[in-house]
């Protein structure tokens, strides 16, 4: 079967990853036929690559261009800084380009490891935040070559992403974790058609549908997988949500997160990669008192693992590894506000935004999972990390960014409408705790965070009191899927969340 070709092609930039992609069209002629580069380098410029002319200034040659429908931009400078990318989105739409893909800036790419299958349309998170670090990816990722990964979590947008990096790093099998079906059939399936077109190295991958609250499942499948490195990305998110539901928000992150800890020190993992999000700073929503909870139980569970290299030197248990990654907020995550603001403007607004001074930090998901990488890799026992975010974003002046690139303008033709916080959220968020130091690493972007003195969280305490809430006690029957007696056992031991109860930042009664 032949398939029609797309029409005439522009690659945006002439280096080594344009090239790279006019081979492969070349060589896949039913893509389409590039009929140039375009480009501002003044030795490139007049010449001709492979039979293709490079035209330039960018700027200047794109006016005189006479587009069709079917013509296409794709901007291939992986290394291009974010207020390029701004640039160049600018002159292609002035020269009439309605299509215009982009490839990723992720570090595969940065060393010359680029793909047509890679490119996407371009969308408002190419262009918002700030220029993503380059990371030499392969060299990161050195210490998982030949290893088993695990990644729970592995349909979200922090664990997918994960899994795209991952391929690069030379794992001998890639599991996928997730609960849900759909999203786990999603990723495996296109990172063997990622394969299939060459990207990455040849890791099996291994779908695995299952539910970290059942302790016993977990028991059984970490005993079959023999995983050797695990990143912990599964939890549920959304702050509201969990708000309504926060027996839920403890049972899957807090239980499930101990279930995973307590099969990976039976079964023999080494290394321990544990998300966390800036929300566990002093929480003020159920969903944040759970991630720092989570935090908390990791970071005991790797003083146990020093204890036990003491007691026992080379034992499995001593060789295992905890630590804690923590960042902020992600562009383009699902139930954020990128896909909700692109959404809204698609209807013609209005556009929702919480509070005009409300903000928040952003990084890009692939660089957050570089990072991510980065810290698992060179991480130590026992420590918390936390990725630089840069400076924190105002959410108004994104949306207003968002409406500018699809074409309207704030107020005139698209409304922006306040709507107040909801239920468990604050104007401002923090990376650290009045209790934390930050410190800075030899390694870009990626901080320590040290306590000035031990917490006071009790957490085998908290967790004893907790369970009979989310696991039915006969002994105990009118504590189960008692949310207000959870809130309470929580206010207890979290102090900025018995502040933000009691003040009424979140509501009294809601669903179990």
């Amino acid at each position: 079967m032949t398939t029609k070709k797309s029409g005439r092609l522009y690659i945006i930039g002439a280096g080594f990853a344009g090239q790279t992609l006019a081979n492969e069209i070349k060589a896949r002629a039913i893509f389409g036929e590039v009929v140039a580069f375009l480009d501002d380098d003044p030795e490139k410029i007049g010449r001709r690559l492979d039979g293709i002319p490079v035209l330039g200034p960018i700027r200047d040659v794109a006016k005189l261009l006479r587009m069709n429908p079917a013509d296409e931009a794709i901007i291939a400078i992986p290394s291009a800084s974010q207020e390029y990318l701004k640039e160049l989105y600018g002159i292609l739409k002035k020269a009439g380009f309605e299509k215009i893909r982009i490839l990723p800036g992720i570090s595969q790419i940065i060393e010359g490891d680029a793909h047509l299958i890679q490119t996407r349309s371009i969308d408002p998170q190419d262009l918002l935040g700030r220029t993503p670090v380059a990371i030499n990816l392969k060299e990161s990722l050195h210490y998982l070559r030949g290893k088993r990964v695990l990644v729970t979590g592995a349909g979200g947008s922090i664990g997918s992403e994960l899994c795209r990096q991952l391929l690069s790093g030379g794992a001998s099998r890639l599991y996928l974790f997730g609960h849900g079906e759909n999203s786990i059939y999603q990723i495996d399936r296109e990172l063997r058609l990622l394969q299939e077109a060459g990207v990455g190295e040849k890791a099996t991958l291994v779908p695995v549908i299952g539910d970290l609250k059942d302790a016993a499942y977990m028991d059984y499948i970490m005993g079959h997988l023999k995983a050797d490195v695990i990143f912990h990305t599964a939890a549920y998110k959304h702050v509201p949500m969990m708000e309504e539901n926060p027996v839920a928000a403890i049972e899957n992150n807090l239980f499930g997160t101990e279930n995973l800890i307590r099969a990976a020190r039976k079964h023999g993992v080494k290394r321990f990669v544990h998300i966390t999000t800036d929300k566990a700073v002093e929480p003020v929503s159920v969903y944040g008192a759970s991630k720092y909870l989570c935090e908390r139980l990791v970071l005991e569970e790797a003083l146990n693992a020093e204890s036990a290299a003491e007691r026992v030197p080379g034992t499995s248990s001593g060789d295992l590894k905890f630590m804690v990654v923590r960042f902020g907020n992600v562009l383009g995550s699902r139930g954020s506000i990128v896909p909700l603001f692109q959404k809204q403007i698609e209807r013609g607004g209005p556009v929702t935004v919480t509070h005009p001074d409300m903000r928040r930090w952003f990084m890009t998901i692939p660089e957050a999972c570089s990072l991510v990488l980065k810290a698992g890799g060179v991480g130590e026992n026992g420590n918390l990390y936390l990725l630089d975010m840069g400076e924190s974003i105002r959410i108004r002046d994104m949306a207003e960014q968002m409406i500018r690139f699809y074409g309207f303008e704030p107020e005139e033709d698209i409304k922006i409408e306040y709507v107040g916080l909801r239920p468990g959220e604050r104007l401002d968020e923090q990376l650290w705790g009045e209790d934390e130091i930050p410190r800075e690493t030899p390694y870009s972007r990626i901080l320590r965070v040290d306590r000035r003195s031990p917490p006071v969280t009790d957490i085998r305490s908290l967790s004893e009191k907790l369970k009979p809430i989310c696991y039915f006690d006969p002994q105990k029957p009118r504590m189960y899927r008692n949310s207000e007696l959870l809130r309470e056992l929580l206010a207890e031991s979290i102090p900025s969340l018995f502040a933000a109860i009691y003040s009424g930042a979140v509501p009294e009664r809601v669903h179990g």
